[in-house]
């Protein structure tokens, strides 16, 4: 059955990066298999446990005596940086945003900015003229922080704001923040138990701008 989208009017759209814009799963859980391993970390539980938050939360949670989560962390992103193997768009993902007009829209990652611009340039997504990565804020998801600081940097409230995310640490913050979320299901293995709507990817999905300069879907045909 087509995905259907309802005619509320919003004044931006905020995107989540990994998994939502671009596929990075590949080259994260070479890094981290590899991170999870040194520590004598089991792979198979704590790969689920990486997408949608920062490396520095990712580490922490793991509560291991003697490590330097800070460090690790950066450790982790100078070999993501290196690493974009197999690193591309969603499908549908670049005609959607050059649809969209540059100051309705921003991406919130838990990515530092550094290891963000260099998915984005391989997987040729465009830079929008707002980002909030990793460093802008103490909290990451799901504290919504991320997703109203990026909405105070496009002058408009949060809740008219439209969040696309594809984990459930983001599709909480994006919730607490107040605003609409969208889940983008293209890397999940697994059907996603939401009460948001879905989209598989971005391909036949529609933005039109009305007379008030607001953002609305039209439903995929």
């Amino acid at each position: 059955m087509p995905a259907q989208h309802s005619s509320t009017a919003y004044r931006a759209f905020l995107f989540d990066m990994d998994g939502t814009l671009l596929n990075s799963i590949a080259a994260a859980e070479r890094i981290w298999t590899r991170w999870a391993q040194r520590h004598g970390v089991d792979v198979a539980t704590f790969l689920p446990t990486i997408h949608g938050v920062r490396a520095i939360d990712t580490i922490a949670r793991q509560r291991l005596p003697g490590v330097d989560a800070a460090a690790e962390a950066e450790r982790i992103t100078r070999e993501e940086i290196e690493d974009v193997d197999g690193v591309v768009p969603v499908p549908g993902a670049l005609a959607f945003l050059e649809s969209l007009p540059p100051a309705q829209w921003a991406i919130v990652t838990s990515a530092p900015m550094a290891l963000a611009l260099r998915r984005m340039e391989a997987a040729g997504i465009p830079r929008p003229a707002v980002m909030v990565t990793a460093e802008d804020v103490s909290d990451g998801k799901p504290d919504p922080t991320c997703y109203r600081l990026a909405a105070q940097r496009l002058q408009v409230a949060p809740q008219a704001c439209l969040v696309f995310e594809d984990a459930d640490a983001g599709i909480r913050a994006g919730e607490a923040a107040g605003a609409d979320v969208m889940v983008v299901t293209a890397t999940h293995a697994h059907p996603l138990d939401t009460v948001h709507r879905q989209i598989r990817d971005y391909r036949g999905l529609v933005v039109r701008r009305d007379d008030q300069g607001s953002l609305r879907l039209d439903p995929v045909q």
